[in-house]
């Protein structure tokens, strides 16, 4: 069967104005074969019998047609690709043929521009035609070669609030940063990370923040940073909700206890009943 969005090796089974026909038989449809056209500008002299490697699409007339061009992806890959245009359908994506494919609005992990790169997998829609996803997530592989407390390279394609980010690791392999530590991460985002678990489906548990206690100096520089931004008083203490920490330092609320309790300790802040003052 000649099925779209797959490198197939076929034979030249008949000849025609417009380029030659191929089919999985050199008989064609004289043996009762399914044919398709590789047009003329890549037939060359190809005779029949010939066998030859072609990649399988569909035109603009939504015909299935051959090609010779190695397209920039295919079925079951994940790959970066860049955005051509964005009409009412979708975004059309430059894939390496004449035809842009489509990237619905529905299968967008975020709104994209034109010129964007965006990280997607091909699939073929309900009505039989390819498309492009950014939910990329069936598409990854799970045997990476990666360990605990590996340093990982990332890029993030969808945000869940129940589960977290999800993660194409060196835009391959699939991860997650659970919900809990997600602070400020957005789709499209590259992210070094580490290793916290290895599942056992292989799958990976990243964190984008070091072990808590190499973590806690930059925590307590940017807990600085943030209170000099407010003249040197912040206007809450450690006892603020964990909303009011997230929205205004992007970590979370333990992580900032951790450092204020440093801070303190150094004597570089007083923690006050209701905000917390940068010693000068």
């Amino acid at each position: 069967m000649i099925e779209p969005g797959k490198k197939m090796t076929l034979y030249v089974s008949g000849r025609t104005e417009h380029g030659v026909y191929l089919s999985e038989n050199a008989g064609g449809k004289n043996h009762g074969a399914e044919e398709v056209l590789l047009p003329k500008n890549q037939a060359g002299d190809a005779g029949i019998g010939d066998k030859m490697e072609v990649f399988i699409y569909r035109d603009s007339m939504d015909r299935l047609i051959a090609t010779v061009r190695t397209p920039l992806i295919m079925l079951g890959e994940v790959k970066l690709l860049r955005v051509a245009a964005v009409e009412k359908p979708g975004a059309f994506v430059d894939w390496g043929l004449e035809k842009d494919l489509l990237l619905p609005y529905a299968e967008q992990t975020k709104k994209v521009e034109p010129g964007e790169e965006v990280l997607v997998s091909l699939y073929v829609d309900k009505s039989g035609r390819l498309c492009l996803t950014m939910n990329v997530y069936n598409a990854l592989s799970c045997d990476s070669p990666y360990k605990k407390d590996d340093k990982v390279t990332g890029r993030v394609y969808q945000i869940s609030e129940r589960f977290g980010a999800f993660v194409a690791v060196d835009d391959k392999y699939s991860a997650l940063v659970p919900a809990k530590e997600v602070f400020c991460l957005r789709v499209g985002q590259t992210i070094e990370a580490r290793v916290t678990d290895v599942r056992d489906d292989g799958k990976l548990t990243l964190s984008a923040r070091e072990k808590a206690y190499i973590q806690m100096d930059a925590d307590a520089e940017h807990v600085l940073s943030v209170i000099d931004s407010y003249d040197g008083v912040l206007p809450f203490s450690d006892s603020a909700s964990p909303e009011v920490i997230k929205r205004e330092l992007g970590m979370s609320k333990n992580a900032f206890k951790r450092a204020v309790g440093r801070l303190y300790k150094e004597r570089r802040i007083i923690i006050e009943e209701k905000s917390i003052r940068k010693i000068k």
